[in-house]
């Protein structure tokens, strides 16, 4: 007899339990009439300024100066239901470039190629940052004599512009979003502030408003986080703030205290009443790979430490939790990073990390379309598309399918763990992999950091994620 790993073992009883794998070792049908799909998309980090960029890293010329001085005063002077014309005839005609945020071209060109696949799916997800980098500091530099103030009331009015702007391209369909750092006025997370002058829009425009409104508000408002039950769906969403377990983020230890509370409590009463989760978060747990990966402790990759998404302590408490809840989270999803991944959060959790719209990180913009089980609410495979910086096409274009690229087919749940090992060797399953990470353009994964960002993937824990990269 064949014997199980205990990770193994784990995994094919949670996914038992979640209803993917049946009685007799059968996998779910994945091919019924009630399947759906979802689009997932994230970071989208727009700025309605004309060749958006970051203070720190561009120096616009004084022409291009002096074109945004005239914008931002056309933009000041009015309510953000007349933005889409003055942007309009503003000359903003091509894309974004690399290592830049999302501007008026590309935002349109995202939310029209959404709108082309959305089909009839019940939902659209959003994982974190609808605003761009450095919002307060580039607004300030493009006026005269204004105030703090005068910064916040801009930025609420770019978050009503992007919400309008999805609300026109998606009709009715309901957008759950997570917020992320950009989503406020010091890119350090959502402050108090911010979250009481958009709780509402956030509500009545993204969501459309599905949910208990005041239930919704009282949480946005509170910790930035929120869940919601959609009707006929068996199902509960559930957005957290995860910016907020980061190291050095400044908000009081009670609030991230009482989110781990209310999760709990979530979870808990979903399991109760039999139905599946949906876990949106942005920033997710593990590594933040890239810059641990740029500083490594000799010429062979090794490493003496890393750095993290979240403290070790929040970490701790949020895998607790979620271990305590075998099956009940049926779809994991993050942004943040920019890049096209997954991470192994715990056995039969498989967390998938959307691309951004935003090619701030030098990405090509890219977002997801998930195909879900319409029993288990699972998600089974999904399409890429992405943009293409380098010859800016008409439109978003198909960029691959996970079960084609890897020649995978059942639940992602399993999928993700099985593809994991098979990334390590050499082989067209990583060359794709390394390849889609930047959806597309040229990544800077090399042999010596590999390991790095192959350990990302499944090493939660600093201590053993550490470990991974020096023995790989």
């Amino acid at each position: 007899m064949t014997q199980l790993s205990r990770r193994t073992f784990l995994e094919i009883a949670s996914l038992a339990s979640a209803g993917l794998i049946g009685g007799c070792g059968g996998v779910t049908n994945m091919t019924g009439s009630d399947n759906f799909s979802v689009p997932v998309f994230s970071d989208v980090h727009f700025q309605p300024f004309i060749d958006p960029f970051l203070p720190d890293r561009a120096t616009l010329n004084p022409a291009t100066m002096a074109a945004n001085k005239a914008l931002v005063a056309q933009l000041d002077a009015k309510d953000a239901s007349a933005w889409p014309a003055i942007l309009a005839a503003a000359g903003i005609s091509a894309p974004s470039a690399v290592l830049t945020d999302t501007n008026y071209t590309l935002l349109g060109l995202a939310l029209a190629s959404i709108k082309q696949n959305l089909g009839t799916s019940p939902a659209v997800l959003f994982t974190g940052d609808f605003l761009g980098h450095g919002m307060t500091v580039l607004y300030l530099g493009y006026t005269a004599n204004k105030t703090l103030a005068d910064a916040e009331a801009f930025i609420d009015k770019t978050l009503t512009y992007v919400l309008q702007q999805i609300r026109t391209a998606l009709g009715t369909t309901p957008v759950y979003f997570t917020l992320g750092n950009c989503d406020s006025y010091s890119d350090e997370g959502p402050e108090s502030s911010f979250l009481a002058n958009n709780a509402q829009q956030l509500y009545t425009l993204a969501l459309n408003g599905v949910g208990d409104q005041q239930d919704i508000i009282n949480t946005l408002t509170s910790g930035g986080y929120y869940s919601v039950e959609p009707a006929g769906m068996n199902l509960m969403i559930i957005a957290l703030n995860t910016f907020a377990l980061s190291p050095g983020y400044a908000i009081i230890t009670t609030l991230i205290d009482d989110q781990f509370t209310w999760f709990e409590a979530q979870l808990a009463a979903a399991s109760a009443a039999g139905k599946k989760v949906w876990l949106l978060m942005h920033a997710p747990p593990g590594a933040v790979e890239d810059t641990t990966a740029e500083s490594p402790n000799d010429t062979n990759g090794q490493i003496a430490a890393a750095t993290m998404m979240w403290t070790d302590s929040n970490q701790e408490q949020f895998m607790g939790i979620i271990e305590k809840y075998p099956g009940v989270i049926a779809m994991s999803l993050a942004g943040h990073t920019h890049m096209d991944e997954f991470r192994l959060m715990s056995p039969g959790v498989a967390l998938a990390v959307t691309a951004g719209i935003s090619p701030y990180f030098g990405n090509n913009p890219a977002y997801k379309i998930f195909t879900l089980d319409g029993v288990s609410l699972a998600p089974f495979d999904y399409s890429a598309m992405n943009y293409d910086l380098s010859t800016t096409p008409a439109a978003f274009s198909d960029y691959y399918k996970f079960s084609q690229a890897y020649e995978l087919v059942g639940p992602l749940a399993m999928s993700l763990p099985e593809l994991f090992p098979t990334l390590q060797a050499s082989g067209a399953a990583k060359t794709q992999y390394q390849g889609a990470f930047y959806s597309g353009t040229l990544s800077p994964i090399n042999s010596t950091n590999w390991p790095v960002y192959w350990c990302g993937i499944g090493y939660m824990d600093e201590t053993d994620f550490i470990a991974a990269v020096n023995s790989f």
